[in-house]
């Protein structure tokens, strides 16, 4: 890893908003305002027939435009291979429409602080390895080099941390903290309990569901007015792409005011006809009151796998837009006995820790030598994270009790702490086997269909009449840098093989990504 000339930013990467942060002179986490003054930045992007690409585009803009036309939620399909958008005959992936949002976000920072060359740029903590690759291509494809991915829970916590005064406060000693974080976005969701001191932060458990947010509580609203439609006139608006997409804007918009008022009207209009009706905030929670639960599930869960009770908690954490809904608060209440805290921005706060972390990176890579304060160096060198794997990681191996079935063997569960290696001993199959297939898996499933496959490999040259049941050692890493290493030995006749995932070798190739690149240049994004 080694810093560009030019500045180094943060930036949170959202499935409805987006943000970019940098640590200023005087040493303060500060998010940086677009072209409209704003701090965040819608994740839309317009493809108009044209050929102008325009991120964050108003909502008149969309109103009027092809819904075809119109892109959000891309965060949903990063690292997907089998999703693409054409556009003027090309077919344009996820990691390249998210990397135009930086893009855009990069050139109005720019106006304020000059050439932006650095990055780290945030991922939720259920992002597996494929998603967490295709985030670090977005951000190549935008032009950026990207120093380092980090976890959007993380992020925050260190905003909270410098918030408080406690990061890097010589002072305070050890003083060790607990606390909760809620990150319910736009459209992804991760609870995450971390403990840390000034100088360290450490990830005690994490989970999530990187298809549940804010979008999902819109979209009942979505669901509910449009049969009302149905009832009264016999026709849905969410068949016809025009009306839908109005509809979902003033959907949006009622669940946003139902966070501060306890009703709001709804106007349909489709086929020529209207329907105006009244939404209650009870009404509103109870349609959604089984996505709400999900999350309570959750947060309930990853405090009981980081080993605490709710009354060892010091602190709960609310981060992204969607915590405003009041139901949010009374359920973090019930289960975490204490109100969450918004000292740091919700919308914010991620870019902001992202920004925080960055300028450590950026403290160390430099020896010091930085614009920064040198007082903000000197508290920033020494702190330190660790995180935890947030999915299994394992090997395919036959069945031992049912041999024609394949199975998912665990090798390091979720919620370890990393650096991790471990070694294990199995068997060969068949009698005078040829060779050995190691295929590596990521995932909780013993099914390996339902696990992702990040990488495989072979060992050849077995010996003669190898008889079954040889044994073979498999040596399964996990460094702090999020590089997987896999190697398996065939004892017998000592003959070795192994694989390396690195997320610098990310989902798409070298070549790829330059081709990409120039095609994003091409665009004038607005």
């Amino acid at each position: 890893m080694k810093l560009l000339e030019g500045q180094t930013v943060g930036i949170d990467l959202g499935t409805t908003y987006s943000t970019i942060a940098q640590i200023n002179d005087e040493g303060l986490p500060e998010c940086l305002k677009n072209a409209d003054a704003n701090v965040i930045t819608p994740s839309v992007v317009l493809l108009s027939d044209d050929g102008k690409v325009v991120v964050g585009p108003s909502n008149e803009r969309i109103a009027v435009e092809d819904p075809k036309n119109v892109i959000e939620a891309i965060k949903r399909e990063m690292g997907n291979p089998d999703y693409f958008i054409v556009y003027q005959n090309k077919k344009l992936t996820p990691e390249f429409i998210s990397a135009l949002i930086m893009k855009k976000m990069m050139q109005d920072a720019e106006k304020h602080i000059g050439t932006i060359t650095n990055a780290v740029v945030t991922v939720p903590y259920y992002f597996n390895d494929v998603r967490r690759k295709a985030t670090q291509d977005a951000g190549r494809i935008a032009g950026l080099n990207v120093i380092d991915i980090i976890n959007e829970p993380t992020a925050a916590t260190l905003a909270y941390a410098w918030e408080m005064g406690e990061l890097g406060n010589a002072e305070l000693g050890n003083k060790e903290k607990t606390i909760l974080v809620y990150d319910l976005g736009g459209g992804t969701f991760d609870v995450t309990v971390v403990r840390y001191t000034p100088t360290n932060f450490r990830v005690l458990a994490t989970d999530g569901d990187v298809m549940l947010g804010g979008l999902d509580w819109s979209r009942r609203i979505v669901d509910h007015v449009s049969e009302q439609f149905a009832k009264k006139h016999d026709s849905d608006p969410r068949e016809d792409p025009e009306s839908l997409q109005i509809l979902a804007q003033e959907c949006e918009k009622a669940k946003r005011e139902l966070s501060t008022r306890a009703q709001t009207p709804i106007n349909v209009y489709h086929n020529g006809k209207t329907l105006t009706l009244s939404l209650t905030r009870g009404d509103f929670e109870r349609m959604t009151a089984d996505l709400m639960h999900r999350t309570r599930d959750t947060t309930e869960l990853v405090i009981q796998q980081a080993g605490i009770g709710a009354e060892d908690l010091d602190e709960v954490i609310v981060v992204g837009g969607s915590t405003h809904m009041p139901v949010v608060d009374q359920m973090l209440i019930e289960v975490c006995k204490r109100n969450p805290s918004r000292d740091v921005v919700p919308e914010e706060a991620v870019a902001r820790g992202a920004a925080i972390h960055a300028a450590i990176l950026e403290a160390r890579l430099t020896g010091g030598e930085s614009r920064m304060a040198r007082s903000v160096i000197n508290r920033l060198r020494n702190v330190t994270t660790t995180d935890v794997n947030s999915h299994s990681l394992g090997v395919k191996i036959t069945d031992p009790s049912e041999k024609s079935r394949k199975i998912n063997h665990i090798m390091i569960q979720k919620n370890t702490s990393i650096p991790y290696q471990t070694t294990q001993r199995f068997v060969t199959n068949s009698d005078n086997q040829q060779r050995i297939h190691v295929s590596v898996l990521e995932g909780d499933a013993s099914d390996p269909m339902a696990c992702e496959q990040i990488g495989d490999f072979r060992i050849y040259g077995l010996p003669a009449n190898l008889p079954k049941g040889s044994p073979v050692e498999v040596t399964y890493s996990y460094d702090a840098n999020g590089r997987i290493s896999v190697t398996a030995r065939e004892l017998t006749g000592n003959n070795e093989a192994s694989t390396e995932i690195v997320r610098a070798n990310a989902a798409a190739s070298d070549e790829n990504i330059d081709v990409l690149a120039g095609l994003a240049k091409e665009y004038a994004v607005e």
